[in-house]
């Protein structure tokens, strides 16, 4: 018997992995929780059936989410990660040696228990000296700091069930607070593309705006994620990750000597450089 997994995309659009073998299917405290294997994309994870990582592709989704906010901000020594329980957000941070402090914030604790022994390539900085992990509510977590961080990245969810409460004006304005002067926050930005994740994508920007000065949408194609084209939105006090990111920026992050398989900067600013109707949809709300 053929066994395929298969994601709801619009109503009129499906995704579908022809499944080898399912290693995991258990139920948290906060959501359904499956790992499965393919022979495409490897091992992959979902969460109340929606795609959140593939062993083949998981590569470009955290070198977007990490990488452009690293080589706009000069001095990032402080991060704290929102969500991000497969690891692979701090193993990328984890490569900077001027990090200092990781705070990574995750809800739920079996993730992170189920990513550890299926998905040791994310998970592997975890156990780093300078990652702290508390398994509590993001939201509840920002809402105490104050100018305390140089980054904020939200690897959300989409903005259902457990990730809802991290779309919300109220939220955002924490991140503004939680930052210092200079700092950026970084969030997954969902899909232009289908008309749910669009909305979605536009009502996020909006209540972002609204709290930022400098506020930057940027893209990735990642293929596993609804349309293959995804959006990232990098919001600052300070820094403007084009205007900002002259050839002295770009020289100091090539300076690093960081091996990316997806990230460059060539790739920097040409990641913000939107197709019109990504341009029109953030214009509605702008």
């Amino acid at each position: 018997m053929k066994l395929w997994y298969t994601e709801k995309h619009s109503k009129d659009a499906r995704f579908s992995i022809k499944v080898e073998r399912q290693w995991v299917s258990q139920q948290s405290e906060f959501q359904k929780i499956d790992v499965m294997e393919s022979q495409e994309f490897g091992r992959f994870l979902t969460l109340d059936g929606l795609m959140m990582l593939t062993e083949k592709d998981e590569f470009i989704y955290h070198d977007m989410i990490v990488h452009v906010a690293m080589a706009t901000h000069p001095q990032v020594k402080r991060v704290l990660v929102i969500g991000g329980g497969d690891g692979g957000t701090v193993r990328e941070l984890a490569r900077y040696d001027c990090v200092e402090r990781i705070d990574l914030v995750e809800i739920d604790s079996m993730v992170v228990q189920v990513c550890r022994e299926f998905f040791p390539q994310t998970t592997c900085k975890l156990e780093d000296s300078r990652v702290h992990i508390h398994f509590e509510d993001g939201l509840r977590f920002v809402r105490s700091k104050e100018d305390e961080y140089d980054l904020i990245i939200v690897d959300s969810t989409d903005p259902f069930g457990p990730g809802e409460g991290l779309f919300t004006r109220e939220f955002y304005g924490n991140c503004y607070k939680a930052l210092k002067l200079e700092g950026i926050m970084v969030n997954q930005h969902e899909s232009p593309y289908y008309e749910k994740y669009a909305e979605s994508m536009r009502r996020a920007h909006s209540r972002i705006v609204d709290c930022f000065p400098v506020c930057r949408v940027y893209q990735a194609h990642i293929p596993t994620y609804p349309s293959g084209h995804w959006l990232f939105g990098l919001a600052s006090k300070k820094y403007d990750p084009v205007l900002d990111f002259d050839q002295a920026a770009q020289e100091r992050w090539e300076a690093l000597g960081l091996h990316t398989r997806y990230y460059n900067t060539e790739l920097h600013k040409g990641c913000f450089a939107l197709p019109t109707y990504v341009k029109e949809l953030l214009a509605e709300r702008e």
